[in-house]
């Protein structure tokens, strides 16, 4: 395991840990060229998933170990609190303690919507960012259009021998109150989680079995659930956005990923037809290429 970096050289390559506000910060840091925060999904995924070396070619990713994640510490109320808004402020005190006048965010998954709600409410030191597999809303609306998606899944894997396991781990997924249930969750729904699992399960097994996660609630501290609508912000919005999205993507799909464009004045939509959640993994040239371009078109 490296070994953490003190905050003196923030952005050295390696490991960090700082003191954010009375609780620990770890990230972790590759590349070279412009600053690049990427947020994992989830929430309670461990970060090394969303490892992009394509990426490192050309900026500097700064990849988070989301608090109550992996070594980075936990909040009292653990495992409920982790708000958009509690991401944020952690995203904020990153950015101060990267000593860079402007950044860019990459969230993928959950991270997208932590991303955005960073965008609205702190977009003062933000270059532009990256909304990957996100939605503009959570809650019953985007629980349909998931289930459907599933559905959709279902049937054009009818004949998989494995297809009822992978439905039996979504039907679990209310139950999860652990980190070895998040886990075996996590593992058991990837193969939906990508465009087709089963034409190259050699490939994708090994990402599979690699899969770590911390359970987190998604509830507030008071235990009420948090929310998310962003409809009526994300026309407000003053940074430039690049919207990415996995044609097969079953959880956060084409359809929101349309209307995130749609929504945020002046942004760039990327459709990965080959993908599911995973693009950055099932079409890495393709999606580093897009990040590049649209973090040299900011920096021109």
């Amino acid at each position: 395991m490296a070994t953490p970096t003190t905050d003196t050289a923030p952005l050295a390559p390696g490991v960090h840990v700082f003191d954010s506000d009375g609780i620990t910060q770890r990230y972790h840091v590759h590349g070279t060229g412009p600053v690049c925060l990427a947020h994992p999904g989830g929430p309670g995924i461990f970060w090394e998933y969303l490892r992009m070396p394509a990426l490192e070619q050309h900026l500097t990713m700064v990849y988070v170990e989301a608090l109550g994640t992996g070594e980075s510490g936990r909040l009292p109320t653990h495992p409920n609190g982790y708000t958009r808004e509690r991401y944020s402020l952690a995203l904020q005190r990153i950015i101060e303690n990267l000593g860079v006048p402007e950044v860019y965010l990459l969230g993928h998954s959950h991270g997208a919507f932590v991303t955005a709600h960073h965008a609205i409410h702190r977009p003062e030191r933000l270059a532009g960012i990256v909304l990957y597999e996100g939605a503009p809303v959570t809650g019953p609306e985007h629980g349909a259009e998931a289930a459907r998606r599933v559905q959709e899944f279902a049937a054009a894997n009818a004949d998989r021998p494995e297809l009822a396991e992978v439905l039996a781990v979504f039907a679990a997924m209310q139950d999860i109150s652990t980190d070895e249930q998040t886990v075996a969750v996590a593992r058991g729904i990837l193969p939906s989680y990508l465009a087709d699992y089963w034409a190259d399960e050699q490939r994708w097994a090994p990402l599979r079995e690699s899969i770590r996660a911390n359970y987190i609630s998604g509830l507030d501290a008071d235990g009420t659930p948090d929310l998310i609508d962003d409809r009526a912000d994300l026309p407000n919005l003053t940074v430039p956005a690049l919207v990415i999205v996995g044609r097969h993507d079953i959880i956060c799909g084409p359809r929101w990923a349309s209307e995130l464009h749609r929504l945020i004045p002046d942004s760039q939509l990327l459709v990965l037809e080959h993908s599911g959640h995973m693009g950055h993994l099932e079409e890495p040239g393709r999606f580093a290429d897009a990040v590049r371009k649209f973090v040299l078109s900011q920096e021109r």
